[in-house]
């Protein structure tokens, strides 16, 4: 019908949310670390154990669940996804000590591996190409917001009820969505009631998604160099993601002497400053792919994103006033937000058929970043008595993933490469 709501639209609505709570179940474990170290007497180096477990298994099960998805479909891979992390998210309140958190967030990153490359493919079913950064936009757009809202739901539960009783409260909220999911999500436009004829073509005949029931030419993407920069630049960008979603709030607690209180409120600032920066990333990479080609389009926006915030956090090492670094990470994190847009749709653009699989060996790569910051970040802390070592580390990662932008093209499909197509 003219003038109503798009449906594909309202599947970005429930992938915004899909993000959205994965990342509120993410980053719960950090906003309550402090309390966990405390009550299991666990060094920095302990807790970041437990971290890297759950981004181990993550990295583990990113390729397979993005190969389900792709072979399928969305649908059913999200569902059991999002089922199987709410479970394991509820039974971290159940932990008693370092091994049992460490298995019950190794089993939790077994499960929700697979939502990025999922979710990444589904947006590839339901847009056309030329809204794809935007669609995607809104994925990380839930990312934010969910991390956002985060401390002022976890941090509250945890000081009213216990550290316990937020995991309990983050795994019913997985449940619901799942509910909601399954009664409406298809796994493609002409598979949905209600959809317009007009709106259903629209997508078909313009979204980057082309089915050619070919295998995967892992061949070809093994010896693509553009897509081994493309992961090689993610590997580096994930230390910076899981520094700001695991890292974060003990850093700010005992590295920069901040209040549980001061925490909170950063933290929340941190993430709610970046929306704008996601909108702008969606639209603004849209328009510049527009203009200025694809591969400019893609490295520019990757590029500044990695860049900007590996100064910014360089800068932070530096600075002692609370408020100081306060500004210097928000500034630092609205930067950062704009790789995910960059990186997830160049994976669109090579993907074809199989962008679930592209994107999970991208996020694979990514993930063995995370859980080299995981194990190392606590460990260099400690060693060195402060956390900034581990900072200009971390911003030194993050200028090399910048530059790595400079080998990625995203013109060829993968398809088409293996094809000998230029």
């Amino acid at each position: 019908m003219k003038g109503s709501f798009p449906y594909r639209y309202r599947v970005l609505i429930l992938l915004f949310f899909l993000i959205l709570i994965t990342y509120l179940d993410r980053i719960c474990i950090s906003l309550v670390g402090v309390r966990i170290k405390s009550e299991f007497h666990l060094t920095n180096e302990q807790f970041g154990w437990v971290l890297a477990a759950f981004s181990l298994a993550y990295a583990a099960f990113e390729i397979p669940s993005g190969v389900l998805g792709d072979r399928i479909g969305q649908r059913a891979v999200l569902i059991r996804i999002v089922l199987w992390w709410s479970l394991f998210t509820a039974l971290t309140g159940f932990a008693t000590g370092l091994i049992a958190l460490i298995v019950i967030r190794f089993l939790f990153g077994t499960g929700e591996a697979g939502a990025f490359p999922t979710s990444t493919a589904a947006i590839s079913h339901w847009f056309p190409a030329h809204e794809t950064t935007r669609g995607l936009s809104a994925l990380f757009l839930g990312q934010t917001i969910g991390a956002a809202i985060a401390p002022l739901l976890v941090v509250p539960i945890a000081a009213a009820y216990g550290w316990r009783s937020s995991f309990f409260v983050n795994g019913a909220i997985g449940v619901v969505w799942v509910l909601c999911f399954y009664l409406w999500f298809r796994n493609h436009p002409s598979e949905m009631k209600g959809i317009s004829e007009t709106e259903r073509k629209y997508i078909e005949e313009n979204r980057r998604f082309k089915k050619h029931d070919t295998r995967f030419p892992w061949r070809t993407a093994l010896k693509s160099r553009s897509l081994r920069a493309l992961v090689g630049s993610f590997f580096c960008a994930q230390w910076g993601q899981y520094f700001f979603v695991a890292w974060l709030p003990v850093y700010l607690q005992e590295g920069k002497h901040f209040t549980e209180n001061q925490m909170k409120t950063t933290v929340f600032f941190v993430f709610i400053s970046a929306i704008l920066s996601i909108l702008v990333a969606g639209f603004f990479g849209d328009w510049l792919v527009q203009k200025k080609g694809l591969r400019f389009g893609r490295r520019f926006l990757g590029m500044c994103a990695l860049g900007g915030v590996s100064v910014a956090l360089f800068i932070t090492g530096f600075l002692s006033n609370t408020t100081l670094v306060a500004v210097s990470l928000v500034t630092g994190y609205m930067f950062f937000v704009a790789t995910g847009v960059a990186f997830y749709s160049t994976c669109v653009d090579v993907g074809g058929d199989r962008v679930g699989t592209v994107a999970g060996i991208m996020n694979f790569c990514g993930q063995v970043g995370a859980f080299v910051l995981a194990m190392t970040f606590g460990k260099i802390a400690d060693a060195a008595h402060n956390f900034e070592v581990s900072i200009f580390l971390l911003a030194g990662v993050l200028l090399i993933g910048c530059l790595l932008w400079l080998l990625v093209d995203p013109r060829t499909p993968l398809a088409a490469e293996s094809k000998g197509i230029d």
